[in-house]
């Protein structure tokens, strides 16, 4: 259950920077005090469910895998609705995250 939390902890860590994003952008229908508030609420969801997570995880994996999640899903975000650019480098070392929070991940079965 703890991983659940953990998955759900990272995904929320996602909502505070596109909310920032949201509410810079002029045209998206909303005044960015709704989209600064999304960010709030994401920001206090997470902790919430990463502090769930750390009664089982150790924090070292727990905190690295949280903030790859958020790391990995808002540069996706960013490249596929924000037309961010995107190169094999920048997506090598998406790669790279996604590997190491596996590792994480195999590496709690081994304790």
């Amino acid at each position: 259950m703890a991983w659940i939390y953990l998955l759900a902890a990272g995904l929320f860590e996602i909502g505070w920077p596109l909310g920032f994003k949201l509410a810079q952008t002029a045209n998206n229908g909303y005044s960015p005090t709704v989209w600064l508030a999304l960010s709030v609420i994401s920001m206090a969801v997470s902790g919430y469910l990463l502090f769930l997570a750390q009664k089982v995880i150790p924090i070292g994996t727990a905190y690295a895998a949280w903030a790859g999640i958020g790391a990995v899903g808002t540069y996706l975000i960013g490249v596929l609705f924000f037309n961010d650019s995107a190169s094999v480098l920048s997506w090598l070392g998406l790669l790279c995250i996604v590997s190491g929070i596996t590792m994480l991940k195999i590496s709690s079965f081994a304790r």
